[in-house]
């Protein structure tokens, strides 16, 4: 990762002494940083080094304001990693999750005035009486973990199965959480108002519920949905430009869908479906109907989403620049199965191009570093952060 800039220094000997002690420290960053290879893109070549490895199944991950990463393993530890890729010890305060199938510790976000309250939120698989469901905590990040951790939102209800937790954090403009959960692969709940299965949903970041929620006041309706009819959505993200939030979710066998929630829309899950079920029987055509949203873009075969950002390709002030300046106002998948990332061009509320950037491994989550590089994380045992770059940075 490259060091804030430096300004304002007179061209003294110690700033010459500094400026070489720098240098000999970016260019020994240890085995993984030294790992790196270049892939051809539409933008030009891309380097793509590891800035980390070691991570077990790493799962989400945000950057703190001096440049050290967040980073989640699904096993249910909670790491920082330096710009080096050092990795700290397990971080204390962590809650106890339930790691099995898809579930266990999931996606972290920093709180938007983080600067001056420290808190971060982390989503994850808690155990109930009556089997597991996606729970969402926020704690203060101190030296070493967490303290003061809050439950402030619980899926309900809690069922059996290791399948479809959703997960995935994104804060809107005006401070309000969404928070994405999956149908725990019972299908029918995500039609069902009274449960969160299969829904968006939408709090405030203390867990009270927004009064402009679409469904505040209607009988037998969960207060924090804000759409319904999803499958398992694992990528959300807002779309700088307009503040609205995107979401991609894994469809059946075929079918994964770009969705664009809006408030009280239904988007037909398991009614309808670009896909079919693993067994092969049809889901009644047509895929959609007037009634639900339709997906504003559809893979079969699938891509298999997890993690995704819209990427502004711009540093925070006082960071040297490694963006990648052609993908500016893209948005940045990661892709599963299909072992990329998956760059869409947006148009409003449409997609005009999509380019795969192969990268021959499980990608989980795509975030953008505070140097406007492109970070990706590996869904493997030895799970890596790589770092994507123009190559003549």
């Amino acid at each position: 990762m490259t060091p804030p800039r430096l300004t304002g220094l007179r061209k003294t000997a110690a700033h010459y002494a500094l400026a070489g002690l720098i240098a000999v420290l970016a260019l020994d960053l240890g085995p993984a940083a030294a790992q790196q290879h270049t892939i051809d893109t539409e933008a030009g070549p891309i380097r793509v080094e590891t800035v980390a490895e070691g991570l077990k199944h790493p799962w989400g991950m945000a950057f703190l304001p001096d440049g050290r990463m967040l980073v989640t393993e699904r096993p249910g530890t909670l790491r920082l990693v330096d710009a080096d890729g050092t990795l700290s010890e397990p971080l204390s305060g962590v809650p106890e999750v339930v790691a099995q199938g898809q579930g266990g510790l999931l996606d972290v976000a920093l709180d938007p005035t983080f600067m001056t309250n420290k808190l971060i939120y982390l989503s994850y698989a808690e155990a109930g009486d009556d089997g597991v469901g996606t729970t969402v905590a926020r704690g203060r990040l101190e030296d070493g973990g967490l303290t003061d951790l809050k439950v402030i939102f619980q899926q309900t209800p809690k069922v059996k199965g290791p399948n479809h937790f959703g997960g995935r954090l994104a804060f809107a403009p005006d401070g309000t959480l969404f928070i994405t959960l999956g149908d725990r692969f019972k299908f029918e709940p995500a039609q069902d108002l009274s449960s969160h299965l299969g829904k968006v949903v939408r709090i405030n970041p203390d867990g009270s519920v927004p009064q402009d929620n679409p469904f505040i006041g209607q009988k037998d309706a969960q207060p924090e949905i804000w759409s319904l009819g999803h499958r398992n959505v694992e990528s959300a993200s807002i779309d700088p430009q307009t503040g609205k939030l995107w979401t991609l979710e894994f469809g059946p066998k075929g079918g994964d869908e770009l969705n664009r929630p809006a408030p009280g829309e239904n988007y037909g899950w398991p009614l309808v479906s670009w896909g079919t079920h693993y067994d092969g029987k049809d889901i009644p055509n047509p895929p959609t109907r007037p009634e639900f949203a339709d997906a504003v873009r559809q893979w079969t075969p699938v891509i298999s989403p997890s993690g995704a950002t819209f990427y502004t390709a711009e540093p925070v002030p006082g960071w040297t620049s490694e963006a990648i300046a052609a993908w500016a106002g893209d948005l940045l998948v990661g892709g599963l199965s299909s072992e990329s990332i998956v760059r869409l061009s947006i148009d409003g509320d449409k997609v005009t191009g999509e380019e795969r950037i192969p990268l021959g491994i499980r990608i989980r989550n795509v975030v953008q570093g505070p140097d406007g590089a492109v970070y990706a994380l590996t869904d493997e045992d030895d799970g890596k952060i790589l770092r994507l770059t123009t190559e003549d940075q």
